[in-house]
């Protein structure tokens, strides 16, 4: 009788994410992805030594890297460290800093972010976070939402890959849109960084 082999087991996909703050959609990521067939978060990388994302991937036995402007601008330490943990897709989840030509010339269409607005509206340098909301109050928009779109030399230029919005009330304040925007990210960020490391070759 013929002995059987079994199919090599699936190499997992390997995520890193960058994070400068909370990291509340990190933790999403990572509780998605904890026991999920397709891929892993491998790394977490922030460019603040005082981020709470730190004990969010403590917690689920992540390794994390803190960095500073120099060895991410000046420096290839970065890409060394992502290469050399095959990563394959990057990304950005409440990342305030522009990425550096090295890494996107290293991952070319494999750096995604998310945006809490509906762009190409309430994007560029600075607009991050309550910024964000209260431009668009401001403006009297009638909706926001989020766009998760790919990442290049530009805040907020690249592709959209795909965009959740929702409808303003009359009575929406801060608060409410904040939260709205927040469920909207929890919701589709892990779901679509799925459907992008499944196209990858």
């Amino acid at each position: 009788m013929a002995a059987t082999t079994d199919p090599a087991p699936t190499v997992k996909k390997r995520i890193a994410i960058f994070a400068s703050g909370s990291g509340s959609n990190a933790q999403k990521i990572m509780e998605h992805f904890k026991k999920n067939a397709l891929a892993e978060v491998t790394l977490v990388l922030t460019n603040n030594p005082e981020a709470y994302v730190l004990q969010r991937a403590d917690n689920f036995e992540i390794p994390a890297h803190v960095f500073n402007r120099r060895t991410f601008y000046q420096s290839d330490e970065i890409l060394k460290l992502l290469q050399s943990l095959n990563i394959d897709l990057v990304v950005l989840a409440g990342f305030l800093w522009l990425v550096p030509q090295n890494l996107l010339e290293a991952f070319p269409n494999r750096i995604i972010n998310i945006h809490p607005a509906l762009l190409p509206a309430f994007g560029g340098k600075g607009m991050y976070g309550d910024y964000v909301h209260q431009a668009v109050l401001l403006a009297g928009e009638k909706e926001s939402g989020i766009t998760i779109h790919y990442v290049n030399e530009h805040f907020d230029k690249g592709e959209i890959i795909q965009q959740f919005r929702f409808k303003i009330e009359p009575n929406d304040q801060l608060e409410n849109i904040r939260f709205k925007i927040q469920q909207l990210e929890h919701q589709h960020y892990p779901k679509v960084i799925e459907q992008v490391l499944k196209k990858l070759k």
